[in-house]
């Protein structure tokens, strides 16, 4: 016999060394070692002859009825060797539980001695959320959350969008994985609740929001309140819901909507520290515009907005009170200049006009296209136009 281990035990019988004639003899010695070990192995013996294909004899940890299967197909059970499968230890359901969770190895180890989860990582895992996360948030709350990351999620057909900021306490952990997916999970969360009363921004401390699905293949059924819960409990921060808005166009058919992440990291693909979202729509004066156009537009678009940082869409859309504000004060500077009523009434317009391109979207020059033209004018060879915009920053 020849021993080896790399991923797991092999122990091989060679023709050389065995009775062929009363196989089971060495496989129960051989099982059973490996057994008494608590190692996962295989089992594998030589031909006695070319007309007799080799044998496999297969020890699976996960059940408790051991079977060898032969090469025609039919089993043995082997169950009478052996009376119970072998077990992880303690210090390894630990470190799995650690692994998909994130919490700390001291509350992995309560969790999984606790009493009715008697090592089970499921049952762990749903305690951890109901005592680990409630113990975590407790201790962390108050604290100051000032960095953090934000998320831009569209859908297949541009027609859906959501904008999220969450924010930590650190830089660093926000840059983490863990981070990283809940920005996801509460970006996911938001889509689905795009339309009808929902459009716009949403009461993330709501029990509408924290109650819905944060949807995916393998977080099926997990929420935005267990998403969160987990990630507090992994990175022990204080984890908050900053921002959330879910988006959907006014005109399906004519509008859709684009989006710019930046300063994305490594580990999220809509995950980053600035985003913006613009929804264009066709004016119709120039033709039929494909969507890929539309994208392409509504992308540079997008980022100009993170990169200017325009307060409203266009002057039209400037609150009265704030204009009627900003002219008081031109006005008051011009008090003292002894110019003509009519030459100070053309110095403010000019100076509103300034005013309007430093805050208005429309009004600003475009500061991907290249030569900087003005915003309105580029949508407008295009035969498109921008009817809103969402940006949202953690600086």
């Amino acid at each position: 016999f020849f021993f080896h281990q790399h991923w797991h035990c092999r122990f091989s019988l060679l023709e050389d060394h065995c009775n062929w004639c009363q196989p089971e003899q060495y496989i129960e010695m051989l099982l059973r070692s490996a057994v008494q070990s608590g190692r996962s192995f295989v089992v594998r013996s030589k031909a006695i002859t070319v007309s007799k294909p080799a044998s496999s004899f297969l020890l699976n940890s996960s059940s408790k009825a051991y079977s060898v299967a032969e090469a025609n197909n039919d089993s043995c059970n082997l169950a009478r060797y052996f009376s119970d499968t072998t077990k992880k230890s303690l210090t390894q359901l630990i470190k799995e539980l650690r692994a998909s969770t994130g919490a700390p190895m001291v509350e992995c180890k309560k969790a999984l001695t606790a009493e009715g989860v008697e090592g089970d990582i499921e049952k762990a895992a749903d305690w951890l959320r109901q005592h680990g996360s409630a113990k975590a948030s407790l201790k962390v709350s108050g604290r100051d959350a000032s960095e953090g990351l934000v998320g831009l999620l569209l859908s297949p057909d541009s027609d859906k969008a959501s904008i999220v900021k969450v924010s930590s306490e650190t830089d660093f952990a926000s840059r983490s994985s863990a981070f990283a997916g809940l920005v996801e999970d509460v970006a996911r969360a938001s889509l689905s609740l795009t339309g009808g009363a929902n459009d716009g921004s949403i009461d993330v401390s709501g029990d509408e929001f924290l109650n819905t699905s944060v949807g995916g293949d393998i977080k099926k059924g997990l929420t935005v309140k267990a998403s969160l819960d987990e990630a507090i409990l992994a990175i022990r921060e204080n984890l908050q819901l900053s921002e959330v808005k879910s988006l959907v166009v006014e005109d399906s058919g004519e509008a859709i909507f684009a989006g710019y992440v930046h300063g994305r990291v490594p580990d999220s693909t809509i995950s980053g520290t600035a985003a913006a979202v613009v929804e264009i729509t066709k004016t119709g004066e120039k033709g039929d515009v494909s969507k890929d156009e539309m994208q392409d537009a509504g992308k540079k678009l997008a980022m100009h907005v993170v990169a200017a940082r325009p307060t409203y869409l266009s002057p039209e859309t400037v609150p009265e009170d704030v204009v009627e504000k900003e002219r008081a004060i031109l006005m008051e500077q011009m008090t003292d200049s002894g110019k003509p009523a009519n030459i100070v009434e053309k110095i403010i317009d000019g100076r509103m006009r300034k005013f309007y391109e430093g805050i208005c979207l429309t009004e600003q020059a475009h500061m991907v296209e290249e030569g900087n033209p003005k915003v309105s004018k580029v949508l407008s060879e295009m035969g498109l136009k921008v009817t809103r915009f969402e940006s949202t920053s953690v600086q």
